[in-house]
């Protein structure tokens, strides 16, 4: 395995799920994924196209800044992460569940 494909394989953090990337999935046919916060399209792309074997067509991305949660007298804030939106191209399907 070369460097690139090392990099790529740690791109991807873990799938993102909630009621909008659920109805995302149904109607444009986009699935949500936590990355790496240096992490690019192109590699972002390459990442997902590598580990799943789908073809992608596009990829937009979001900063999610995180919350100042609070303890008590103390006040700390949870970290910044990234999030991509990957679009599939027509026909093709990630199966998290694995067939079940």
């Amino acid at each position: 395995m070369s460097m690139k494909e090392e990099r790529l394989m740690q791109i991807i953090l873990a799938p993102h799920a909630s009621e909008k990337t659920a109805r995302l999935e149904e109607t444009a046919g986009q699935i949500c994924f936590k990355v790496l916060k240096d992490a690019t399209k192109l590699e972002i792309k390459q990442a997902v196209e590598l580990s799943f074997n789908v073809k992608v067509s596009a990829v937009t991305v979001a900063i999610q800044n995180g919350k100042q949660k609070r303890l008590g007298r103390f006040v700390g804030q949870r970290q910044d992460w990234k999030k991509a939106y990957v679009t599939l191209a027509d026909g093709q399907t990630i199966d998290f569940v694995g067939g079940a």
